[in-house]
């Protein structure tokens, strides 16, 4: 059994020990600490606290202790059941809550789920926040309400059609564009919340033609639910036969969005983003974030429109920040992660596909098409394991000073940035490792300049 803590909340496996598994004792634990974070911080008057959850079979137990532990504590309960990570963000505001939880492991397998922790904006706690809840779950610093002072509970299940009516009123969703091309669309929602969604949003949008596979929101995940290449050979089989122009996968909680060619061939989570961001910069000028970890080519595709790109430190959270400091006017991670300010500051597949649907249609060209305009780059993914104890903090700076020549970024590790390509080291703080990214023009040259690198940090543990 599995049991992680970590800033951005509480994930592990169900069952267990205490301490041991995602099991109700924990449970209870780390949502009264958060209870009593927002308690003491929150700047709101409100006492209500959003539910959300994806559709995995622990959900309903989790869920019952979490709704509970937080009546226990005061608060009031808002349960909007079974719904995308991004639905519970906007539900948040638009209660006029002062946190929410959502109830998902993301992109782990069925036997996984975890407690992400939202501020009264939607948006996922900071590291001091979430070091706060750590800390007080640890040493059990919560007090429980009195019988008069028990948090109420009530559902609500608009949230989705709020959710879609939200996108779209947004002014580059171009409906009437999208239902002129008449696209034949494809779905793969692996069994959870997206296939409840999605559906509603292409009728919304106009497309008649929707062919869901896994769209049963059983949380029997029927392949490994992070959506890779290597995950999808049922639905990239499904565009090989030549009846749909674009096929959409979403992880269990709908936060990312990966997508497929006409021909069945990968349209690269990389360049979800890329795509989007393209669209966007056509009709609004500004500027663009991502991590440090992802594809070069939205910076290319940013500059082409004469606007400036930035990188953050991988995470959400530190994206998200990066986007507000340079006022950025859209962003998100390589991993299909697509932030757009206009809907909410939070990774949204709904969001993506909307965009990507309209730009599509304004191109009027095929999405293999689409995706050879777009630089051509390759990452690499690689990892170097190393024994407990080994000074990693010293060995990167040691990089650092070897390749002093690049250019260099260290707000996350340390990214060089040669000439054509790049490679990103960063260390894990949950084990002995550094994960080792890289990227260039061909996956050959991609690889061949992480093993470069590591051959270099290999070195220097000698």
């Amino acid at each position: 059994m599995t049991l992680i803590k970590s800033i951005s909340g509480i994930r592990g496996t169900i069952g267990g020990q205490a301490g041991d598994g995602l099991n109700p004792l924990d449970i209870v634990k780390f949502t009264a600490a958060y209870a009593t974070l927002v308690r003491r911080t929150h700047a709101t008057e409100s006492n209500k606290i959003v539910v959300g959850r994806d559709a995995r079979i622990s959900g309903e137990m989790v869920r019952s202790v979490v709704c509970g532990t937080l009546m226990g504590m005061g608060f009031d309960v808002v349960d909007i059941g079974l719904a995308s990570t991004p639905t519970t963000e906007l539900a948040v505001t638009m209660e006029g809550a002062c946190g929410g939880i959502i109830l998902t492991a993301s992109h782990n397998p069925r036997q996984w789920n975890a407690l992400k922790l939202l501020n009264e904006h939607g948006e996922f706690l900071n590291a001091a926040e979430g070091n706060e809840v750590l800390r007080i779950a640890e040493a059990e610093d919560f007090t429980f309400a009195d019988v008069d002072s028990l948090g109420s509970y009530r559902t609500d299940s608009t949230y989705d059609q709020k959710h879609i009516d939200r996108v779209l009123s947004l002014k580059l969703v171009d409906v009437d564009a999208i239902r002129r091309a008449r696209f034949r669309v494809a779905l793969d929602t692996v069994n959870s919340v997206g296939g409840i969604i999605l559906p509603k949003l292409l009728a919304a949008l106009g497309v008649e033609t929707v062919k869901t596979l896994y769209g049963e929101p059983t949380g029997d995940f029927q392949h490994n639910p992070e959506p890779l290449e290597k995950n999808l050979g049922d639905i990239m089989s499904l565009m090989r036969e030549g009846s749909y122009d674009v096929a959409f996968v979403v992880d269990p909680d709908v936060d990312r969005l990966a997508m497929i060619c006409e021909n069945g061939e990968m349209f690269g989570e990389e360049y979800t983003l890329v795509s989007v961001a393209d669209y966007v910069l056509k009709h609004t000028p500004g500027n663009t974030v991502s991590n440090l970890s992802s594809t070069r080519a939205l910076r290319d595709v940013t500059r082409s429109y004469g606007q400036h790109y930035y990188a953050a430190a991988v995470g959400e959270v530190n994206v998200v920040t990066k986007m507000k400091e340079v006022n950025a006017v859209i962003g998100g991670e390589g991993n299909g992660g697509v932030i757009y300010p206009e809907c909410h500051y939070g990774r949204d597949a709904l969001v993506g596909i909307a965009l990507f649907l309209s730009h599509l249609a304004h191109e009027g060209k095929k999405m293999s098409e689409l995706r050879a305009t777009y630089p051509p780059y390759f990452i690499a993914k690689n990892r170097i394991d190393l024994t407990p104890g080994t000074p990693v903090d010293a060995i990167l700076e040691k990089v650092k000073e070897l390749y002093h020549n690049e250019e260099i970024n260290d707000i996350d590790g340390v990214k060089i940035d040669f000439p054509d390509k790049w490679v990103h080291l960063r260390k894990s703080n949950t084990e002995p490792i550094i994960r080792v990214y890289s990227e260039a023009a061909t996956p050959e040259a991609a690889d061949e300049i992480g093993r470069k690198v590591m051959d270099v940090v290999y070195s220097l543990t000698k």
